[in-house]
């Protein structure tokens, strides 16, 4: 059973009124990343390729076709005996643009991330609502302490390069 937005909301900071939705919280885009080098996906381990973040033009990222990385503008924290998803904004996907994540496991709590496709040259600014998360009740064992906790709550990116079990 997924919950209502204002159960959402009191796990995402900081949050408006105008960002909780029925069924969901919207999230803001805080930057846009573009990786540059090779990653690595490993039996033994993963390594995040180099990443260049992009400048803004007058509070406006202006993207053409390609895949970029969004970082979202709120701290989630996904209580326990739950699950997140995110999911696109409509106005995103009716500009020819698609965000993909992945499973946000009870437990975890940072500035998450998303991969940003755009297949026509978009402008979003800074700001802007582009995701929804959600939350789902789920059993399960066991909280998230995967490399990628406390993600970009300091302004670094982690270095992630051990193994991650039950990654967001």
């Amino acid at each position: 059973m997924f919950e209502p937005g204002r159960f959402v909301a009191e796990h995402i900071e900081p949050v408006t009124e105008e960002q909780v939705q029925p069924n969901g919280v919207d999230l803001r885009l805080e930057t846009v990343y573009e990786q540059v080098e090779p990653g690595q996906i490993r039996r033994d381990g993963k390594r995040v390729g180099e990443r260049r973040e992009l400048e803004a033009e007058d509070g406006t990222f202006v993207l053409g076709p390609g895949g970029y990385i969004a970082r979202y503008d709120e701290t989630v924290s996904i209580p326990p005996g739950h699950v997140g998803f995110i999911f696109p904004r409509s106005s995103l996907m009716r500009n020819s643009c698609m965000l993909n994540t992945a499973v946000w496991d009870a437990g975890y709590v940072g500035r998450g991330e998303g991969l940003l496709q755009v297949f026509h040259e978009i402008q979003i600014e800074a700001g802007a609502r582009i995701a929804q998360m959600v939350y789902a009740q789920a059993e399960h064992s066991g909280a998230y302490e995967g490399t990628y906790q406390g993600e970009n709550l300091d302004d670094s990116a982690p270095e992630i390069a051990a193994e991650d079990e039950g990654a967001e």
